[in-house]
């Protein structure tokens, strides 16, 4: 399982081409690559296509997981089908987090700007992405993301206030995520074991960068955490954990070949 921006893609470029040959490799060996980031579902199934990747995937931090419905060989519990998927929900929906967001600005006095309230070229402009990849991150399902800047006086005056309403407020290296999701542990938790129970014997892996990965990292056998630019490695304690000496995509690939060397 893994994080994307910063970690599978280069967290400026969003290119995966040092991750590329592990990728491939990955896949020859026939082990699933299963996306677990704050992307949205248009925003993975769109790389998916490009990877030729039809394993399932986590979108928004953990607010859903969707199952591509064949993918296991037996039935079990699931929230909702839509578009092929078996979707497991774990957050409430997007509106209803702009609406507790509103409510929050009013009673703290931070005005929030997120991407529910930028054009197309706005994001496209603050983050680096082009028009159509843009227009996927504005498909937002259960998240928001914050791009305005939270003064640092205020930061846990807001938390609290979104706490209040059942939401946190999680830092995913540029901006800040607001959702009621409990983080992508839980999720990838449920995933696991579907997996475990369709193959006992197997061995999961969590690869990720920030402190929105803590929660992934901590329900996998074996966790790692690659280097930020710069070449610090996130502030972090998780049993086990392996800091790979390679940044982003460099270490993504590092960590996969090491892997398949044991």
């Amino acid at each position: 399982m893994t994080d994307l921006d910063g970690t599978l893609l280069d967290r400026d470029t969003y290119s995966y081409e040092e991750s590329l040959p592990a990728i491939e490799t990955a896949k020859e060996e026939g082990i699933p690559i299963v996306f677990c980031s704050s992307k949205t579902r248009a925003e993975q199934e769109a790389l998916r296509s490009e990877l030729g990747i039809d394993d399932p995937f986590i979108v928004e931090d953990g607010a859903a997981l969707y199952v591509p419905s064949d993918y296991f060989g037996f039935d079990y519990e699931y929230g909702i089908f839509s578009d092929g998927y078996r979707v497991s929900e774990f957050a409430v929906p997007y509106s209803e987090v702009r609406k507790a967001l509103s409510a929050v600005g009013s009673e703290t006095g931070v005005e929030f700007r997120g991407y529910g309230d930028l054009s197309v070229k706005e994001l496209a402009d603050i983050t680096g992405l082009d028009p159509e990849a843009a227009e996927r991150a504005k498909l937002r399902e259960y998240q928001e993301t914050i791009v305005s800047e939270i003064e640092s006086g205020k930061v846990e005056t807001v938390e609290q206030a979104l706490n209040k309403r059942g939401l946190k407020m999680t830092s995913g290296g540029r901006f800040f995520g607001v959702t009621s999701s409990k983080g992508k542990g839980e999720a990838a938790g449920v995933l696991i074991g579907l997996f475990k129970e369709q193959h006992p014997e197997v061995k999961t892996v969590g690869i990720g960068d920030g402190q929105n990965d803590v929660s992934l990292l901590s329900v996998v056998d074996f966790p790692f955490l690659v280097r930020k630019p710069g070449g610090r490695w996130e502030d972090m304690e998780i049993s086990g954990l392996t800091r790979v000496p390679g940044v982003g995509p460099d270490g993504w690939r590092r960590a996969v070949f090491d892997l398949l060397k044991e």
